[in-house]
């Protein structure tokens, strides 16, 4: 195993996000790979290691100075075996090509997960929408769609949102690309309602990773009831994680955003995540304030000198990393697994370093990784088109019941693929296999391309 992914590291030896994904992957599929030999006769490790197309541009702005800006954009087209190209735009300073790889191929398996037919993509710029007015933000995005446009179609490649890309920026995005092509066809997901969009599609990562905690849960009889839950992030997906859990009868306990968490005992109700909401939604103010309007909540600043991070170091019974890749790592596993937590769905992508995912699998608890657990985004993507294609629309009921039934099917596919392989229990391996093994067999069926 060792020799096909040292292959992959030397062609892009600094590419560190992407090895990470990619070495998952290739160590819980050795079983698979044993067991059919006409897949390593095939390189298929190689072949899905390597994006079928990667586009990089440059993108000129003029800010609200009138200073020109460039800045760089990405689209990586990485598989298509099972349906067109499919993934969100990060606009982000930390974007680069590895982690879009790394997005890219994760979004491989978690979009053929779905059961749904598409394939895998990601893209995105180092541009930061953060401290931009919306019209530097409408002509930045402008000038990304007049080159992406030429890459994408609804049968070719459909991108989404991301981290700094909502319904702002997916409509500046559509009205570019509507410009530019002289046709109103359903090329981004993540639309608004008015124009073509879905119910339910900004709730819809978060509203996922809570439904698979509790498909976890109903493995050993329990529910989300009456559960203390730690929540990263106070974005898109943190904002939906906690609302779902206050249905499930859950109490979400802590938020945060790059500048530090807040960590609040009593709960966050209903009345404050509303606050929140338009705190980060409308006003794009920090996390902090929380401590302003409620007081009895406690704000810890990031220190950037601690070797963990202290949101992870409060009892609880579950954890939803909902931020981004690699925010725990080995030592915030431990102390989660000694404050009592024994579910963990990931909102985010690979949150949880490759140390911090081993010791969630050595003890045995209900961890879900993020190709499984937040599959929800990019499936009610898949409904939204679905809808589309039929210039139709479907009531806020029938997607979340759509919606739920995916994510217990995935759930399904995962427990039945680790057993399968002797690896009972074990999410990682479930996920990874049932990914693995849809998209490969497509890829085979349809020759060396």
């Amino acid at each position: 195993m060792s020799e096909e992914l040292d292959k992959i590291i030397a062609k892009d030896p600094d590419q560190k996000e992407f090895h990470q994904a990619v070495q998952e992957v290739i160590e819980t599929v050795q079983p698979v790979l044993d067991r059919n030999l006409e897949y390593r006769q095939a390189k298929i490790l190689e072949r899905l290691a390597e994006p079928e197309r990667v586009v990089i541009f440059r993108v000129p702005w003029v800010d609200d100075t009138g200073t020109v800006q460039v800045n760089r954009g990405y689209r990586i087209q990485m598989n298509s075996a099972i349906g067109p190209y499919k993934g969100g735009l990060r606009f982000h300073p930390s974007v680069n090509l590895s982690i879009l790889k790394f997005l890219a191929f994760e979004q491989v398996f978690k979009n053929a997960l779905t059961t749904l037919p598409i394939g895998g993509g990601k893209g995105g710029s180092d541009f930061d929408p953060k401290g931009k007015s919306d019209n530097e933000v409408m002509r930045f995005c402008q000038s990304f769609m007049c080159e992406l446009y030429r890459h994408i179609g609804t049968h070719t490649d459909v991108p989404a949102g991301d981290i700094g890309v909502g319904g702002r920026e997916i409509g500046y995005l559509f009205g570019q690309y509507k410009r530019l092509t002289n046709q109103f066809t359903p090329v981004l997901t993540g639309k608004g309602l008015d124009w073509g969009g879905s119910l339910i599609r900004p709730e819809a990562t978060g509203y996922g990773a809570v439904y698979f905690a509790a498909e976890m849960l109903t493995t050993r009889n329990g529910s989300m009831e009456d559960k203390i839950c730690l929540v990263s992030g106070s974005g898109n997906v943190a904002q939906y994680t906690v609302e779902k859990i206050l249905e499930l009868g859950g109490k979400a306990v802590t938020l945060s955003d790059s500048t530090g968490f807040i960590y609040d005992e009593r709960g966050i109700d209903r009345e404050k995540l509303a606050w929140v909401m338009e705190l980060k939604n409308i006003r794009r103010g920090r996390i902090k304030e929380y401590t302003e309007k409620y007081p009895e909540a406690v704000y810890t600043e990031t220190d950037a000198t601690l070797d963990y991070n202290p949101l992870w170091n409060i009892q609880a019974d579950c954890a939803f990393p909902s931020a981004t890749q690699n925010e725990i790592n080995a030592k915030d596993a431990s102390n989660l697994i000694e404050n009592g937590v024994f579910v963990i769905s990931e909102g985010a992508n690979m949150p949880s370093t490759p140390d911090a995912v081993d010791i969630f699998v050595d003890h045995k608890i209900l961890y879900a990784p993020g190709k499984a657990a937040n599959a929800g985004g990019v499936a009610v993507s898949g409904l939204e088109m679905s809808q589309n294609a039929v210039r139709g629309g479907w009531t806020r009921e029938k997607v979340d019941r759509r919606l739920q039934g995916i994510m217990k099917s995935i759930h399904t596919s995962c427990v039945d693929a680790c057993a399968e392989y002797g690896e009972k229990g074990n999410y990682v391996a479930g996920a990874n296999i049932a990914g693995f093994t849809k998209v490969v067999n497509a890829m085979l069926d349809q020759g060396l391309v």
